[in-house]
C-alpha cells in the first residue's frame, strides 16, 4: 500500500519562508514523477511543482516560479518543497502526489497522478 504523508505546513507571514516535505512509503521517490499541488478555498486543485525521475525535468506554475524549489531525496526516499516569500495567495492545502508508471506524462496536470497524501495546510496572513 503507498502512502505519501505530507508536513512543514503551517502559519508564516507574508514574505516568509516554509519547507514542506512529503515521506513516501510503499513508494520510490526517483522511480517515477512526483509533484505538489495546492487548493485554496473554494477554488479547483492547481498544480504547483513536479519533478521527473531524474531530477532534471522540473516544472512550475506560473505564479510559484522563483520562488518555489522542489527536490527529492532518493536517499531517504522524501521530496521538498521550499517556498519562499510567500504570498497570502499561496494559501491554501498542499498535496504530495506522484505518478504510478513511469510511462505517464510528469506535468502539472492531475490527469496521471494516483497516489495523493492527505495534505498540510499552509496559510500566509
Amino acid at each position: 500500500d503507498v502512502q505519501l504523508v505530507e508536513s512543514g505546513g503551517g502559519l508564516v507571514q507574508p514574505g516568509g519562508s516554509l519547507r514542506l516535505s512529503c515521506a513516501a512509503s510503499g513508494y520510490t521517490i526517483g522511480r517515477n514523477c512526483v509533484g505538489w499541488f495546492r487548493q485554496a478555498a473554494g477554488k479547483a486543485r492547481e498544480g504547483v511543482a513536479i519533478i521527473g525521475s531524474g531530477g532534471d525535468d522540473t516544472a512550475y506554475a506560473d505564479s510559484v516560479k522563483g520562488r518555489f524549489t522542489i527536490s527529492q531525496d532518493k536517499a531517504k526516499n522524501m521530496v521538498h518543497l521550499q517556498m519562499n516569500s510567500l504570498k497570502p495567495e499561496d494559501t491554501g492545502m498542499y498535496y504530495c502526489t506522484a505518478n504510478k508508471y513511469p510511462s505517464f506524462p510528469c506535468t502539472l496536470e492531475p490527469t496521471w497522478k494516483d497516489y495523493w497524501g492527505k495534505g498540510t495546510q499552509v496559510t500566509v496572513s
